[in-house]
């Protein structure tokens, strides 16, 4: 190796650690925001269920008024 290059070795070395970080962390970032996004869809399914619950349960306690109303009258 000539003696000029030899001298620049440690700053490319540290040039590349520096970047090598970089994309590390924007792995990192990438994958919680993988996880966030997960995590909410998860979050929807659940509200959804939830209220696709409460839904049926007011039907139910409609179609029983009714019904006892119906009863009632007659």
């Amino acid at each position: 190796m000539r003696r000029s290059t030899a001298k620049y070795l440690p700053l490319l070395a540290a040039a590349l650690a520096l970047s090598g970080c970089g994309l590390a962390e924007t792995g990192a970032t990438a994958a919680a925001g993988t996880t966030s996004a997960a995590q909410q869809a998860k979050q929807a399914q659940d509200t959804e269920a939830k209220m696709r619950q409460q839904i049926n349960s007011a039907y139910q306690e409609d179609a029983a008024r009714r019904k006892s109303a119906e009863a009632e009258a007659q």
